[in-house]
């Protein structure tokens, strides 16, 4: 799978204040949505971004992301995943929506993140729940690229980890 350079390494971090638009690709690269976003202090190698659900109403069943929720969204540009704290739009925290990824990469005030299958969902009280481990099984990484399928496997046992732990950035949401 090609990757675009840059891809992991540090990259300059958004000055907070700084608008900015959020790109999410599907695992094969192709864009799957375009929001903006704001950039909010954080970590020198984390971007964090408020955004908004723009879209309609999503109910999944296990969450349910509604119009001007809020998202204040960490990038990891080192790390294989990001995580989203969802609140409501009068500031009730839902949870947090978390995907394995490539580590995100900024171009031109744009910040990027290629989905990579597994999805984490931790819930106020701390219940996990994973998902789409199915879909990453349907995609034969195991036998076609066995190392990106590891590497998707530990980003998702150390996501859970960091949850379990408060370490960042689940040490920056309501407990």
């Amino acid at each position: 799978m090609e990757t675009p350079s840059g891809r992991g390494e540090p990259t300059p971090s958004l000055a907070p204040g700084t608008d900015l638009t959020i790109v999410k690709l599907t695992p094969d690269g192709r864009e799957a949505a375009r929001y903006p976003g704001h950039a909010l202090p954080g970590p020198e190698d984390w971007v964090v971004a408020r955004a908004y659900w723009v879209f309609e109403r999503k109910d999944l069943g296990y969450l349910v992301f509604d119009p001007r929720d809020v998202f204040v969204e960490y990038f990891s540009l080192t790390r294989p995943y990001n995580a989203f704290a969802l609140f409501t739009e009068d500031d009730r925290f839902k949870g947090w929506y978390c995907n394995v990824t490539y580590p995100s990469w900024i171009e031109d005030g744009t910040v990027y993140w290629q989905d990579l299958y597994i999805d984490v969902v931790v819930y106020p009280d701390g219940r996990l729940l994973t998902l789409d481990e199915d879909e990453l099984d349907r995609a034969g990484l195991a036998s076609r690229d066995p190392a990106l399928y590891q590497m998707i496997l530990s980003a998702r046992d150390e996501l859970i980890e960091r949850a379990r732990t408060r370490a960042f950035p689940f040490s920056e949401a309501p407990a």
